[in-house]
């Protein structure tokens, strides 16, 4: 293993753990102390944590600079910054040593010092985990790590004020920030469509986290601030040697069930803020999500994979049975209502009624809160949202997205799928047309069947089908309508 240490790496002190001294569980109130007692005020304001920042960088040579730009531009720089380099075979190294070395910073009259470290690690089979490990060893002795991943951008405020909210709370494990994607450097048509629905997906994820006491499901990768004392508890607890495991695809998921076990909160703040590199093709955006969702059903599934235990009933995992949950419902209604439809019209027994205009429009104005609701919102996200079609068909693709998980974790499919994302990201592999291909035969296929059958056998399936859709429409339209009516408490996401 090649390790390239750029500029005097300072060695890291071993952390004398609070655990090792039996008292992890007793609050620094220190804080709290006013000055006439003994505490100084001024000294307190002044007093801030050390941070470590970690940069897992696989093949980002596109995007490493700008990510290493926007750390040493934050209102409050992290203390060190370690780009873990691995598995990688562009100019990531060179554009990166660009960075190495010591940089100052003084912002309002306070001197900031940060040293960047460029770390090679060669051939990783541990991938993206073994990267993230690799960080936490070189950054032992420091308060707070940040994992920031190398497409990732911070707005200039997002360390100080995770640092904030950390240093004040320390029930916190770790922070995330709200996530979103900059469409300033997008191009194409379909490129832009792509971006405009992952910006209303996260933003939809981001204030179901926020308005529910801003408790995190997912602490994820993208940018997150963590407490060593906390990943260390969870290494104590669960008998690991370092945070992260490759005990699921999504480690950023498993890790947050930990923070959650050890007795410490996830959060997600109301105000840090970060620009996630998005995925611009049909091809790379099927890889990554279904990666993501075969890591969440492989969690809420007990005891699936090695030696993991299930947990389906975690806090942190509330809001994924309610997002496989609801897209049972969305695939199940959207699939009906074709089928129905076909069949209807097979006949001449179709009549149109304005009533099913309903589900549409609710929808429709639920979209367009969540838009409004967005801290960069542009035209091109409100008219995402109003025209109706353009999330439907996102919605569409993201069906084909859960299936295809849930059908691969239901056949035991032993598939790397981090290293399908990344053959996925690079144009490779044709996994992403098969959703489509399927749902059309599967379409195909019912519809044959319904020719076969006798009239009377017709009748009874559409008097039959059409109630049943009425009843899982009227409902949905409800939950639609309660989140419509949800307070937001002034978040923005």
């Amino acid at each position: 293993m090649t390790e390239l240490v750029v500029h005097g790496m300072r060695r890291a002190t071993d952390r004398v753990t609070l655990l090792a001294r039996g008292d992890s569980n007793v609050p620094d109130i220190s804080s709290l102390v006013p000055a006439e007692f003994g505490g100084s005020a001024a000294d307190e304001q002044r007093r801030t944590a050390t941070i470590s920042c970690i940069i897992p960088a696989y093949n980002e040579e596109s995007t490493i600079a700008d990510v290493l730009t926007s750390l040493l531009a934050q209102t409050r720089p992290p203390d060190a910054i370690h780009v873990i380099i691995n598995n990688t075979d562009d100019d990531t190294p060179e554009i990166a040593q660009q960075f190495a070395g010591e940089h100052f910073r003084v912002v309002k009259g306070e001197a900031y010092h940060t040293v960047v470290h460029i770390h090679d690690i060669g051939e990783n089979p541990d991938k993206k985990v073994g990267a993230l490990n690799f960080g936490y060893f070189v950054s032992r002795g420091y308060d707070y790590i940040l994992g920031v991943d190398g497409d990732t951008t911070l707005d200039r405020h997002c360390v100080e004020w995770l640092e904030k909210e950390m240093v004040t709370d320390p029930r916190i494990g770790g922070l995330s920030a709200i996530y979103t994607f900059d469409k300033t450097k997008v191009k194409g048509a379909m490129a832009k469509f792509l971006v405009a629905g992952q910006r209303a997906q996260f933003a939809g994820f981001n204030m179901d986290n926020l308005v529910r006491g801003r408790n995190m499901a997912v602490l994820g990768g993208q940018c997150s601030l963590f407490s060593v004392r906390a990943l260390e508890m969870v290494m104590y607890r669960n008998h690991q040697t370092a945070p992260w495991v490759r005990d699921s695809e999504v480690e950023d998921s498993k890790l947050s069930l930990q923070i959650k076990d050890a007795g410490f909160n996830t959060k997600i703040s109301a105000r840090a803020r970060a620009f996630v590199g998005p995925m611009t093709t049909l091809r790379a955006l099927h890889g990554q999500q279904v990666k993501w969702n075969f890591g969440g059903i492989d969690l809420l599934w007990p005891g699936q994979r090695g030696d993991t235990k299930g947990q389906p009933l975690h806090p942190n995992l509330r809001l994924r049975w309610y997002e496989n949950i609801s897209m049972v419902f969305n695939i199940g209604t959207r699939m009906s209502f074709l089928l129905l439809l076909a069949a209807a019209m097979s006949i001449d027994a179709f009549v149109f009624n304005p009533i099913w205009l309903i589900p549409p429009a609710v929808a429709t104005l639920l979209n367009l809160r969540i838009a409004l609701a967005m801290h960069d919102k542009s035209a091109s996200d409100l008219l995402y949202a109003f025209l109706f079609a353009p999330a439907e068909f996102y919605m569409w693709i993201r069906m084909g997205h859960f299936v295809s998980a849930w059908v691969q974790f239901l056949s035991r499919s032993e598939k790397d799928n981090w290293a399908a994302q990344a053959a996925a990201e690079k144009g490779r592999g044709s996994a992403y047309v098969m959703p489509a291909v399927c749902a059309v035969v599967t379409f195909c296929v019912l519809i044959y069947a319904w020719g076969q059958q006798s009239v009377d056998v017709q009748s009874a399936i559409l008097s039959i089908g059409w109630p049943v859709l009425y009843l899982v429409t009227v409902l949905q339209t409800v939950f639609m309508i309660k989140k419509l009516l949800r307070r937001q408490k002034g978040f923005s996401v």
